[in-house]
């Protein structure tokens, strides 16, 4: 299960770095999941962000009975085992630097090599404002799902967030302003690589692959 402690537990033994994403609970508590809601993971239609994180504790993945885990949770997990990727969620009219705050908090003394990333360019500004010493990305995408459809909103988002690296949706790879920017020394990791023709993408036009199934080596 995506975003579970078995799941983790799975990729430490096996060597791969993690991939996690962040919701905010009701009381600001950095929560390790996607998404905006419980209907698809947990059968209840509440949004994510309407119960606390003791009501987080509380509820149990539809698949199995574990229940979501929290960051520092899952920062004890890892202790440095292997690397782990923080994607922050967020969205239009969202107050997405109270989950940064919460996030940077929980990794104040990690030790552990660590990033976060987001597709709100507000977040890589917010930690280099505020917490230079972690890593952090822009995710970019160029589909109807996302936010950068059009030059001029990556040129912006590249503007705002100034990111130390790209997250670049594979099926908008090969492109000419990723391929440039990388060539002037910008790291650009690719999602999500899940066959090996997108692990053969990943290879000739990124420098790492943000893989699951498939696409693992």
């Amino acid at each position: 299960m995506e975003n579970s402690a078995s799941a983790f537990r799975a990729a430490i033994a096996a060597g791969y770095g993690i991939e996690c994403d962040i919701q905010r609970s009701a009381d600001g508590w950095p929560m390790v999941f996607h998404d905006w809601d419980f209907a698809r993971l947990i059968g209840r239609p509440d949004r994510a962000d309407a119960l606390t994180a003791d009501q987080w504790r509380e509820l149990s993945y539809l698949e199995g009975e574990e229940a979501p885990i929290d960051l520092p949770v899952l920062l004890d997990l890892v202790a440095g085992a292997v690397p782990l990727l923080i994607e922050i969620k967020s969205r239009p009219r969202y107050d997405v630097e109270r989950t940064c705050l919460a996030v940077a908090e929980c990794l104040r003394g990690y030790g552990g090599h660590h990033a976060v990333m987001s597709f709100d360019p507000r977040v890589a500004r917010w930690f280099r404002r505020h917490a230079p010493g972690t890593v952090a990305g822009l995710v970019m995408r160029e589909d109807d799902y996302g936010f950068t459809q059009k030059a001029w909103q990556r040129r912006l988002a590249l503007w705002i967030a100034r990111p130390d690296f790209l997250a670049y949706h594979v099926a908008a790879l090969p492109n000419p302003m990723a391929a440039s920017l990388r060539g002037a020394g910008l790291p650009v990791l690719t999602w999500t690589v899940d066959s090996p023709a997108r692990r053969a993408i990943a290879a000739a036009h990124a420098d790492a692959p943000i893989a699951e199934g498939a696409g693992l080596p």
